[in-house]
């Protein structure tokens, strides 16, 4: 069977090791881009997230995020790891079940996977983009933009989502997949930095705390984190930002409150307060809360206070002191915008999965046609639960083709 593979990324490539499993498969791995794996490459700051040993179906959204379910039970975490190791990856987990390459790089996950396709019966095409695929009586009729033409018994689309637009990003799957007779939902970013009144944050460029988050909506609590923020010069960032910047890019009327203390009580705080200010009378407000938060962070608050930062510490009355503990924990940021599909790491929305069968991953629609990764109307919280949805689905597409080899 000659096996058609639209997109060299996570999922295109578990799909293509796999399916070129079996010697009677002909496949052929489309690129657009010169070199496979870009955007793998970038993940996790360099480091690559591969997967999380806590992957639960309730990691993933969607119209329909129980479309998962059967991917993830037959391609767990400890399976993905074990195509890895076949491929000669080493890696390490996290204290919070999180992967990565004991390299510590993304490189070296890209570098296995070019190994694994490595096979006679695989041919790689990078610096090949397909735009367009018509359905014929005996597969399937695909054009690259050079005007050749290519034939396939099968058709697996796994061109990724439209998020991370300068590693790669685009829409070309949506619209291939539409051209076929399948629709796509609204797509927005997720896992992408939020954009706030950057006078509010322009002085903490660089600087990170841990918080406690709470997202509302028009007032109604809409999301929780907790975990690292980072401040940048239009807004926030962060992995907890991540967490919640889904639900606040789909949304107007979103605010963002920060507990810079969620392990300690108001109480506590103020009586800590209290008594540096009885053991350092001479010290300025500026320093009112050196030595527990960032400097910058800590002079920020206190001059969000109304208070002078060149004051002296006795000075203050019991009210200033409690607007700085309230400000502490309760740091509010109106969320004015993100950073788009440019900034986003994953898209959140794609094409109806209602439309395929999840035990296979092929078209319900278009026989012989199958999806697989960020295409798809699935997306992960931040953690290594994206790539291992990649690291599944394209498995279990691969498996199918593996198995129904003619």
């Amino acid at each position: 069977m000659t096996i058609a593979i639209i997109g060299a990324g996570a999922s295109g490539m578990a799909a293509a090791i796999t399916a070129a499993a079996s010697g009677r498969n002909q496949v052929l791995l489309f690129e657009r881009q010169a070199r496979v794996g870009k955007k793998l490459s970038a993940t996790g700051n360099g480091r690559c997230n591969l997967t999380n040993r806590q992957t639960n179906p309730g990691r993933y959204h969607g119209n329909n995020p129980d479309f998962v379910r059967f991917a993830l039970e037959l391609f767990p975490p400890n399976k993905v790891l074990d195509f890895f190791q076949t491929l000669g990856l080493y890696t390490v987990t996290e204290a919070d079940g999180k992967v990565y390459p004991y390299s510590d790089q993304a490189n070296s996950v890209v570098d296995v996977l070019r190994f694994g396709l490595n096979r006679r019966n695989l041919q790689l095409l990078t610096g090949t983009e397909i735009v367009s695929v018509k359905k014929t009586s005996g597969g399937f009729r695909l054009k690259d933009s050079c005007g050749q033409f290519w034939e396939s018994e099968a058709l697996i689309v796994a061109c990724g989502g439209a998020a991370g637009t300068k590693l790669g990003g685009g829409l070309s799957g949506y619209q291939l997949l539409r051209s076929l007779g399948h629709h796509c939902t609204k797509l927005s970013p997720s896992l992408v930095q939020l954009k706030t009144d950057p006078a509010l944050v322009r002085g903490l460029k660089g600087v990170r705390a841990n918080a406690g988050l709470r997202l509302t909506i028009n007032g109604t609590l809409a999301a929780t984190a907790w975990g690292e923020v980072q401040f940048t010069d239009y807004g926030v960032s962060g992995p907890a930002v991540f967490e919640i910047s889904r639900t606040a890019a789909t949304a107007d009327g979103t605010v963002l409150h920060l507990d810079l203390l969620p392990g300690q009580s108001a109480d506590e705080l103020l009586s800590a307060l209290c008594i540096r200010i009885s053991r350092f009378p001479t010290l300025e407000a500026g320093d009112l809360l050196t030595g527990i938060l960032h400097n910058r962070l800590g002079r920020m608050l206190v001059g969000a206070c109304g208070i002078p930062i060149s004051a002296p510490l006795t000075v203050l009355s019991w009210e200033q002191l409690n607007a700085v503990v309230e400000k502490c924990h309760g740091f509010v940021l109106p969320i004015t915008g993100n950073m788009g599909m440019d900034g986003a790491q994953v898209t959140a929305g794609g094409i109806v999965t209602r439309e395929f069968n999840p035990e296979t991953l092929q078209s319900r629609i278009v026989p012989g046609l199958y999806a697989c990764g960020e295409v798809l109307d699935i997306d992960g919280d931040c953690g290594g639960f994206n790539l291992q949805w990649a690291w599944a689905s394209g498995l279990l597409a691969g498996q199918v083709l593996k198995e129904n080899e003619s």
